[in-house]
């Protein structure tokens, strides 16, 4: 039973195992697991024929159907039934925020890389502008994996 009312979660994993852990607090947080909306974005630079092919696919097209397959795949593997499952594409943070906006919800839980220095300055921390973006609340989970423990 979740400790707040808590209608629409959504969780933007990236297929990494750390996703997981992100899944699992996400259904701990709803009564009914299809409040729990799985999102996976797929970058614009990924557009482009997983064949090697130079022409731009149009969005959804081979890329889209195989983003789904792999999402599918992972929750499967996981174990984690009933989820709402959803592909978008472009840049994560606004994307994310976007998709968080449109369907209401009322949470997003998200691991996070652990990235410090130099890498989080080039790299950026996605779950940083997620918390900047979003109007909900943000939950970020320390990555087990993390480069950084304090």
């Amino acid at each position: 039973m979740p400790l707040f009312p808590v209608k629409c979660v959504v969780v933007p994993i990236d297929l990494s195992e750390s996703s997981v852990a992100a899944l699992a607090a996400a259904i701990e947080l709803v009564s009914d697991p299809a409040d729990v909306h799985v999102l996976h974005v797929v970058l614009p630079s990924s557009n482009f024929s997983p064949e090697g092919e130079w022409a731009p696919l149009r969005e959804g097209e081979v890329v889209g159907t195989i983003s789904r397959k792999e999402l599918a795949d992972f929750l499967e593997r996981h174990h984690f039934d009933g989820l709402t499952q959803a592909i978008e594409f472009g840049d994560p943070a606004s994307t994310v925020a976007a998709y968080a906006r449109k369907h209401h919800a009322d949470m997003i839980v998200i691991p996070s890389h652990g990235y410090h220095g130099i890498k989080r300055m080039v790299l950026g921390s996605v779950a940083e502008q997620i918390i900047r973006h979003c109007d909900c609340a943000v939950l970020v989970l320390h990555r087990s994996d993390s480069l950084y423990r304090s």
